[in-house]
């Protein structure tokens, strides 16, 4: 599996890179701009991209541009978000068309190598790793009893950040201590509230949930 890696802090990108090859990744390209990235991006096609959202030459958000950028060129190019900060408005962007892995991690809630490295296979697989704060911080976003989601009731609001974990229903019934079959109500009943089918596919559910949310501002 070919990764294209966007970090400027050397010591965490070459931790990076070594913990990715460790773990049966191929690197294609590890760098530390914006426009370094752009161009990998461009040119290697890798299966994933593991992005920082601030980079130089600016230390804005040259990542997640170079990410909407890359994806645009190439619809559905899995890419994970590895950042300190949740740059909202280009987050929502990235998650909005519905196609593709996705993911976004807080640098500092990576607590060990195989929950990044389960990230990154995920995302690449077309999945979605998402950080509970993450989550919280676009859905707080979304507020008045004139939206949508105030329709939603607390264990509603409850499953849907799990959701968009990208996790299960049966692992959201083991998270909540309730039966599968409680869960998939509760999904049947979010779905209804928001105006969104259903679907078998639990990633493309996440994200579908995720682009309404974004277009529903």
């Amino acid at each position: 599996m070919r990764v294209v890696l966007a970090e400027d802090l050397f010591l965490l990108r070459d931790g990076l890179v070594r913990l990715l090859q460790a773990h049966g990744f191929e690197i294609a390209a590890a760098v530390e701009s914006g426009p370094e990235l752009a161009a990998a991006l461009a040119e290697l096609d890798p299966d994933v991209a593991v992005v920082d959202v601030r980079l130089p030459p600016t230390h804005t958000d040259e990542g997640l541009q170079c990410a909407l950028d890359a994806r645009r060129r190439r619809p559905g190019l899995p890419v994970l978000v590895l950042s300190q900060h949740v740059e909202q408005l280009y987050a929502r962007e990235l998650l909005a068309d519905g196609t593709g892995g996705i993911g976004y991690l807080l640098k500092d809630r990576v607590f060990d190598a195989e929950q990044f490295v389960d990230a990154v296979r995920r995302v690449a697989a077309g999945g979605t790793a998402m950080d509970p704060q993450v989550i919280q911080q676009l859905l707080a976003r979304q507020s008045g009893d004139d939206r949508p989601l105030a329709r939603l009731t607390p264990r509603e609001r409850e499953v849907l950040e799990l959701m968009a974990q990208g996790r299960s229903n049966a692992a959201i019934a083991g998270k909540l201590v309730v039966t599968e079959r409680a869960i998939a109500k509760h999904t049947a009943n979010i779905f209804a509230k928001l105006g969104l089918e259903v679907s078998d596919d639990d990633n493309r559910r996440v994200l579908a949930v995720l682009a309404y949310l974004d277009h529903g501002r």
